[in-house]
């Protein structure tokens, strides 16, 4: 039993190897989601479920995790760095918290998760009914790339299995789970996998090899890893849907139209140019002659020129300029986007034997 007090782990270590090469240069925590890093919700979700003492499992990105985040208190947290030299698994994360979690109950929290509706319910529920550990499932229409769970008739956990290749369910671990000190004995008594990281379904399933009371909770509402950039724009446009339209700290001539929910930071300016919302537009950025379609989200100090953009991620610094359709991209820290030369018109091919090819004359 743990005492009653719940703490956070928060994993923010991992590469973030499905969003290269975005992630070559910063922390897949940090991709912004309209404009706010992905990390920020799940801490707020931590914070409204009214948990202080967050730990935040750091490796390679540890600068830039530390930078932004700080120590918690502009999110209402109080952090606690926990160095992870080499990602061996989530297991492993338990493992190096063991100081900083104590005999606390605590949430175990994937950085780069996105979940619509917070985890106050979740918290308070495990509070009330005390099992050893409780997870959160979906469905999903791919159970083959998840963590699959199968349940007893009861709605009680049997059985965990770690991307299997013939699923027994449609039901995927989503990146939070509750658990008691009883998952330290289990962290410490599973080998590591083929891939050489001690995984946490291995030790939720010791938990349930031993008779321990392993529950689970099905979100139906929506859940996303964000690691991927079609997830990454999915999650964008769903938290746009419920954008406050705001512009009155910024530039904005008679000549641009402005349509739907739109929220444009201090300091941007927009001249001769139509914005579709919902769209978020962030400080200092300028935007001229240009159309901003709907579910785009542009940071700061960002120049988007003669161009059309929609359902789209611009990171700070970008320019785009004379370029006629973006759509579903997610774009760089001062990345340059312009038109390909027009001259000279002639085609340079190395073609290999066997070839191909089309060319548009």
């Amino acid at each position: 039993m743990g005492t009653g007090h719940v703490k956070a782990l928060v994993l923010s270590g991992g590469a973030g190897t499905r969003l290269r090469p975005i992630t070559h240069t910063s922390a897949k925590q940090l991709v912004p989601v309209a404009n706010k890093p992905v990390l920020f919700y799940g801490l707020e979700a931590i914070a409204e479920a009214g948990i202080t003492e967050v730990g935040i499992i750091v490796g390679d990105t540890a600068p830039e995790i530390r930078e932004a985040v700080g120590d918690g208190s502009a999110l209402g947290i109080e952090v606690t760095y926990i160095p992870q030299d080499e990602p061996l698994g989530l297991a492993h994360a338990v493992l190096i918290a063991r100081d900083f979690l104590g005999d606390d109950d605590f949430v175990m929290y994937l950085g780069d998760n996105f979940i619509v509706g917070g985890i106050t319910g979740l918290v308070e529920e495990f509070r009330a009914d005390k099992p050893d550990a409780q997870i959160l499932l979906t469905q999903v229409p791919n159970p083959t790339s998840f963590g699959v769970a199968e349940l007893d008739a009861n709605g009680r956990v049997a059985a965990l299995e770690e991307k299997p290749k013939e699923p027994k369910s449609d039901l995927a671990l989503v990146g939070v789970y509750l658990f008691t000190p009883a998952i330290h004995e289990a962290v410490r008594s599973i080998e590591p996998s083929w891939r050489g990281e001690l995984e946490i379904t291995h030790a939720i399933q010791w938990l349930i090899d031993q008779k321990r009371d392993v529950r689970s909770t099905t979100i139906h509402g929506y859940w996303k890893d964000t690691g991927n950039v079609t997830d990454m724009l999915e999650v964008n446009r769903t938290v746009l849907e419920a954008v406050e339209p705001f512009h009155e700290d910024a530039e904005v001539d008679e000549d641009s139209e402005i349509i739907g929910r739109v929220r444009i930071e201090a300091g941007a300016k927009v001249s001769g140019s139509r914005i579709v919302g919902p769209v978020v537009i962030g400080a200092r950025s300028v935007i001229s002659g240009a159309y901003v379609g709907p579910f785009t989200s542009v940071s700061e100090d960002v120049r988007i020129e003669d161009s059309e953009i929609e359902y789209s991620i611009v990171l700070r610094g970008a320019s785009i300029a004379g370029v006629r359709r973006v759509e579903a991209s997610l774009i760089g820290r001062d990345v340059e986007v312009t038109p390909a030369p027009r001259s000279p018109s002639a085609h340079r091919l190395v073609l290999g034997d066997h070839s191909k090819v089309q060319i548009s004359s």
